[in-house]
């Protein structure tokens, strides 16, 4: 059959179904391939909460969101163009995603009525049928009938083959959008090579795909779109909690320090001990603790013992770790906390995205106990401010806290990779041995950064008092002298502000250098609220957007830079914790604009809010 070919700039997709519909491996092969062709990218894995949701369900539903183009993409996008959806519960919790006018690719399968009940549409108003969806171009597919069929000789039982309809949908949209096979093809390879007749099946399913839309009058239409203007160089896919398991390897290597990383498993954290699992190769050691406070406790010894120390969780997590990172900066030794966080409080919503942490970051711990705090703001970012972690605590000797969200973890996009040369270097210096008892050793003697020096033990004459309580100053004997401990107490402030000598002052990302309104982000918003600005800027508004990357402490000529505008508004996924930090410290009138639904910014949203405010 003959196809009209259309050219389009950009194009977001959205597949949708039960968790066990594998709609995440959907996404993430259509991804790969568009990667491959040098598209532009950013995707959006939106998990059910539980584990495994009851089928049919609206709890159940998994979504993968995908942005692709030949520009630069900074978000997974606002609303859908196409909307694919395996069964009734999918559509109900994705429609108000889709874009009018748009494509819905629906598996009538899943509209009987034990999916109809199940997803508690009401008898009879099948959307399908009653003409609801009427704005939309509905193609209608019985993918699980045509799935069976192909594989009606395969030999497998009917719960084997429903489980690669996945691969009918994933053949259809490569045809539809010219996307290549090949990649896709060379996974179900590697995947299935144990099990020949799975493997054959999910590949003849694949391939029925791309035929159907090949020979079916109702796929008449498809896409090119070209690959992206990128700055040359090696790129890659890649998520946020690979991008910061990377950066950290890389600061092992450049420091020449092995890596540690204690942890206990949460979501969404989890991902970043299993890729650091895949790298003993590189000296790097995974430790999974029976609980939070095993991992950090274990990451501090590893730290007084010479090793780059890592510990990572999520907001529940780290409530549980914070008298070990009090330890960690009573002991003034250097170690990274990571903290993807998610949906609170408590257990709170796991598998979605919030800002929740901040105010936990800067102030959640007893006594005055102040630490260095670094954010990421896209998956790539994630390499480079885990790197930026890890250099600012051994180069300081002070635990350092590197934020990310869900959000950008599981998030992906396009990744250069940087040489090593390209990399700060990192200097580690250790105490060195005392040739005399006469030349005593000062465990907290202090250098121009007020870092004290890192004394490995059994190092000769090294020999220290360690613990949680008080330590007087230069000597690091126990003191309960209440000079000396507000003395240590302001010393221990003052090294983190000196930490701002040490990291870039803050830019303008977008706009110019004043004007109206600046919109100040922090974290995974960073790509809504840069597509908002260009959009403002295009409408004819003198708006800007800054980034921050550095929090505790803010680059040195942040409240110069925020000056130079009439307004500054701070968006952010909770009730409002940058915005009070800002205020606090600039005694600006901040204005906060708050969204907390486990879900990321629009850039739509944005957009219509600081309009608002114009």
């Amino acid at each position: 059959m003959n196809s009209i070919e259309t050219t389009l700039e950009s194009v977001v997709i959205r597949f949708a179904g039960d968790s066990g519909d594998g709609m995440q491996l959907t996404g993430s092969q259509f991804t790969n391939a568009t990667a491959l062709l040098g598209n532009d990218l950013a995707t959006f894995p939106d998990f059910p909460a539980e584990i495994r949701a009851p089928q049919g369900t609206l709890a159940g539903v998994s979504g993968f969101q995908i942005h692709f183009g030949s520009t630069r993409i900074h978000t997974p996008g606002d609303r859908c163009d196409v909307l694919v959806v395996m069964n009734v519960a999918a559509l109900k919790a994705n429609l108000r995603n889709l874009k009018k006018g748009g494509v819905i690719i629906a598996n009538t399968d899943g509209f009987d009525a034990k999916n109809m009940r199940l997803a508690n549409v009401p008898e009879g108003e099948n959307p399908l049928e009653n003409g609801s969806l009427s704005e939309y171009d509905v193609k209608t597919i019985d993918v699980t009938k045509i799935t069976r069929a192909a594989l009606a000789d395969s030999g497998l039982g009917t719960k084997e083959i429903d489980r690669c309809k996945n691969m009918f949908v994933l053949g259809l949209l490569y045809w539809m959008y010219h996307r290549p096979m090949d990649n896709t093809l060379a996974f179900i390879q590697a995947k299935f090579k144990k099990n020949e007749a799975v493997l054959n099946a999910n590949i003849k399913v694949l391939q029925a795909g791309w035929s159907y839309g090949e020979t079916t009058e109702m796929f008449a239409n498809r896409y090119n779109i070209a690959p992206a203007k990128m700055e040359a160089g090696v790129y890659r896919g890649i998520m946020g909690n690979q991008a910061a398991a990377y950066g950290l390897i890389a600061a092992s290597v450049k420091s020449g320090l092995p890596l540690f990383y204690g942890t206990y498993p949460i979501t969404p954290a989890s991902d970043v001990l299993h890729e650091l699992s895949k790298y003993k190769n590189f000296d790097i050691k995974t430790f999974q603790a029976e609980d939070e406070i095993a991992g950090i406790c274990s990451a501090i010894g590893a730290a007084f013992g010479g090793h780059l120390a890592v510990t990572g969780s999520s907001g529940p997590g780290i409530a549980l770790k914070t008298e070990a990172i009090g330890l960690a900066t009573m002991l003034e030794l250097p170690l990274v906390v990571v903290n993807i966080q998610r949906a609170g409080p408590s257990t709170g919503l796991p598998t979605k995205t919030e800002q929740a942490d901040l105010l936990q970051s800067f102030y959640g711990r007893n006594g005055e106990c102040p630490v260095v705090i670094v954010a990421a703001q896209s998956p790539a970012d994630c390499f480079i401010m885990a790197y930026e972690a890890c250099r600012i605590s051994l180069e300081h000797m002070i635990p350092v806290f590197f934020l990310s969200d869900g959000y950008i973890a599981n998030g992906s996009e396009p990744w250069k990779f940087p040489n090593s040369s390209e990399l700060p270097n990192i200097t580690v210096e250790f105490a060195k041995e005392r040739a005399s008892s006469d030349d005593k050793f000062m465990p907290y003697f202090r250098d121009e950064k007020l870092s004290r020096p890192w004394a490995v033990p059994g190092t000769k004459g090294l020999e220290h008092r360690i613990g949680g309580l008080e330590k007087q100053n230069i000597t690091g004997n126990i003191s309960y002298d209440p000079d000396n401990h507000e003395l240590m107490v302001k010393l221990r402030q003052e090294k983190v502000d000196l930490v701002a000598n040490y990291i870039p002052n803050q830019t303008i990302d977008t706009g110019d250098d004043s004007g109206d309104i600046l919109i100040l982000g922090w974290g995974g918003t960073y790509g809504a609220l840069k597509t908002a600005t260009q959009q403002l800027i295009t409408d004819g508004h003198k708006v800007s957007h800054a980034h921050l990357r550095y929090l505790n402490p803010f680059p040195k000529n942040l409240g110069e830079l925020m000056g130079k505008f009439k307004k500054v508004v701070i968006p952010e996924l909770n009730n409002g914790q940058l915005v009070k930090i800002i205020r606090d410290k600039y005694f600006i009138d901040a204005i906060a604009y708050n969204k907390i639904q486990g879900q990321p910014f629009m850039a739509s949203e944005v957009v219509a809010y600081i309009k608002s405010q114009l």
